[in-house]
């Protein structure tokens, strides 16, 4: 009797964050002859992912999760696929598929779990007696979620490890260290800095979390220093996120002109590329895929001082960290940059370096592939 291949299934939230985040690693597994399949919420991204070949499975993540029915609906939806599907493994990102996934995989009798924690939200940031209480559920699921047979958690950066470490019982030799989702170098070209009028872009989802208000702020202080700078914000709003720039923020922006909102762009490398400096100054992250970019197309950065970000760069070398939630500082270290381009240059060729060394593709793919194998040895 033919054996079976080894299954294999990836647990996202959405379609786009899959082929965005995920997809070169899905891939690799397939390439090594895993049979692989996607589960996400329905989006218009599904098409591709079938595409690619893979057998993708709905499943209803709500973006928001305030209706606990509509919750444990999902958590139903994840236990009878999982039942259904008996993958021989599932790889679980972003952290409802985290939590729903991995409490579903344990009465589902799954064999093997990897658990990626790409951050841990903005329950970890709010100090509102709300937020604390959320914070007391979210340790309570992720200690039930994280009780596996075989299981490795991959973490983008220590802070958030400690953190969880802290939280919940989770034996040091279960984690894993990867930073971030890979670049693929070839993609990300370096190239020359454009001439002209120095031009700072920030490319992120328009939250308040990443620093948007600050972006904004420095960027009035700059005009008011008279700083020759083009300030670029490339990003759409979240409506489906409570911190969500609105739009009377976007059309008071949009009439101050101190800012130039692209909106949404899915050609970052060329955004990169008519920049001189990329900025990122959020509140906390896994492990920014906007700075590994920014590293590897050759462009110094400034971001903050905080969990993620700072894990992106070599600080002082690729680019410079602030604190965060100051704009002062913020425009301080964008007027440095500017103001001095062979630093600014010396700092794009050592992220270009750090990009080969640590953030290509083929590293991260391969890291992945060696938890596979690891997890499921007979």
């Amino acid at each position: 009797m033919i054996k079976a291949p080894t299954r294999i299934l990836f647990v996202v939230n959405a379609p786009e964050f899959f082929l965005s985040h995920r997809l070169p690693i899905a891939q690799a597994a397939k390439t090594e002859g895993y049979d692989v399949h996607i589960a996400s919420a329905f989006g218009a991204k599904v098409g591709e992912i079938e595409k690619q070949g893979f057998t993708h499975h709905v499943v209803p993540f709500a973006r928001r999760g305030q209706n606990p029915l509509s919750e444990l609906k999902t958590i139903l939806k994840l236990i009878a696929l999982f039942r259904s599907l008996k993958p021989d493994l599932v790889h679980l990102v972003t952290i409802k598929p985290v939590v729903y996934g991995g409490i579903a995989a344990r009465f589902s009798g799954v064999n093997a779990v990897v658990s990626a924690v790409s951050g841990l939200g903005t329950v970890f940031l709010a100090s509102s007696i709300a937020a604390k209480a959320r914070r007391w559920l979210v340790k309570r699921l992720y200690a039930a979620a994280f009780k596996q047979k075989r299981f490795a958690v991959i973490f983008q950066n220590p802070d958030d490890r400690n953190t969880l470490q802290s939280l919940v019982a989770l034996e040091l030799a279960d984690t894993r260290m990867i930073r971030g989702s890979g670049v693929d170098l070839d993609d990300y070209p370096c190239l020359p800095e454009p001439e002209g009028k120095p031009v700072v872009v920030m490319a992120a989802r328009l939250l308040s979390d990443k620093g948007v208000f600050e972006f904004v702020q420095a960027a009035q202080l700059l005009v008011e220093r008279s700083v020759p700078v083009t300030m670029r914000l490339v990003g759409s709003p979240d409506p489906g996120n409570p911190t969500s720039v609105s739009k009377p923020d976007l059309e008071s922006w949009k009439q101050a002109g101190v800012v130039e909102l692209l909106g949404y762009r899915s050609d970052i490398a060329e955004q990169y590329a008519a920049a001189n400096i990329v900025c990122l100054p959020s509140y906390r992250e896994g492990l920014p895929k906007s700075l590994v970019e920014a590293a590897a197309c050759g462009r110094a950065v400034v971001t903050t001082d905080v969990p993620g970000c700072r894990d992106a760069i070599t600080p002082g070398v690729t680019g410079v960290v602030v604190p965060a939630k100051d704009p002062v500082g913020l425009a301080d270290a964008l007027q440095s940059l500017i103001q001095n381009p062979e630093l600014r240059h010396k700092m794009g060729r050592e992220g270009r370096k750090l990009a080969e060394e640590a953030f290509a593709i083929e590293r991260i793919v391969a890291q992945h592939i060696e938890i596979y194998r690891d997890l499921l040895k007979p």
